[in-house]
């Protein structure tokens, strides 16, 4: 009885601190720098995560290999709902990629939703002598090696998007991760890389204003905004089907009544008018989960990104 009333005690403070959460600004933390579609839709939704929360929502970019420096600092953040990162792809496949981490993506983080669902494309500069995927492929073969494909992160989906169109399309060419998409981006321009693979929300512009061609889309189904551009699949890679996403994981041992309140104002943050107008612009399905079936879905993409790396050779770092 007496070590019963002591965890009841024990446990008191932290549903009072529960009860009242939150009362100071939350910090969603996120594995890329700016720019680019995860800063884009976690900044879209902030404001009104805010209002919904009644604090304000700072955005952290730590950019790093796999994500790692993010996901290690919200692993070991206080489990106290005001540490959240913005988990992705990179946290399902960061077990096959790297020999060691400073965390276990599997425990070391308790899930709340997802956010968007989002495809990539596969572009050149706009005065490329390369007009389709198909030439693209071909032009591969007949220089062996001497292609560049550029993407941001190793081990982030736009690079393991990339070895895996490298690897499917049976083409020898040189995957060189950047550090941003600002920077793959000025790369594919002036040609310090033939082609490049990052999402479709930050290359848009430049894809509209002509600067950038875009050869394919890297889902299985076309996009809307850019609907005469084939899936990689239509251009003559048979097989090839990548999508991202992204969702949001506190620290584990978060109090359930915190994950709730930060749940439920996510939902309402997605309903919003304004958010789902800008997330249809950008080309991301806003949608929501329950954290059962983000842990679900975590699982699968675990499996299903090990393959990924597997079926590209891709070596532990």
């Amino acid at each position: 009885m007496k070590k019963i009333l002591l965890a009841v005690l024990a446990a008191f403070p932290m549903l009072a601190a529960a009860q009242a959460y939150p009362t100071k600004p939350i910090h969603i933390v996120l594995p890329f720098g700016p720019g680019g579609v995860a800063d884009i839709t976690t900044r879209t939704i902030a404001p009104r995560l805010g209002d919904a929360l009644g604090q304000q929502i700072i955005v952290e970019n730590m950019p790093s290999a796999g994500g790692i420096r993010a996901s290690e600092t919200v692993a070991h953040a206080e489990p106290d709902g005001y540490t959240i990162l913005l988990l992705t792809n990179g946290n399902a496949v960061s077990k096959a990629l790297f020999k060691s981490l400073p965390y276990d993506p599997e425990t070391d983080f308790a899930m709340i939703s997802t956010v968007g669902f989002f495809s990539m494309a596969i572009v050149t500069a706009g005065n490329s002598p390369i007009k389709t995927l198909q030439e693209a492929i071909a032009k591969a073969k007949a220089n062996p090696g001497k292609m560049n494909i550029g993407t941001i992160t190793p081990g982030g989906t736009q690079h393991l998007a990339g070895e895996l169109f490298r690897s499917m399309a049976g083409i020898d060419a040189v995957v060189i991760p950047h550090k941003t998409t600002g920077e793959v981006v000025v790369a594919t321009r002036n040609g310090s890389v033939d082609l490049a693979v990052d999402f479709i929300t930050p290359l848009l512009s430049g894809i509209k204003s002509g600067a950038l061609r875009a050869l394919a889309v890297t889902s299985g189904k076309r996009f809307p905004g850019l609907p005469d551009v084939p899936t990689v699949k239509e251009a003559g890679v048979p097989g090839y089907d990548v999508a991202s996403w992204n969702a949001l994981a506190a620290p584990a041992k978060t109090p359930q009544p915190i994950l709730d309140k930060i749940h439920d104002a996510l939902v309402k943050a997605l309903a919003a008018p304004d958010v789902q107008k800008r997330f249809a612009e950008l080309g991301v399905e806003g949608r929501s989960s329950t954290p059962e079936q983000l842990r679900e879905f975590y699982a699968s993409e675990t499996k299903r990104w090990t393959k990924v790396v597997e079926i590209a050779k891709i070596p532990k770092q």
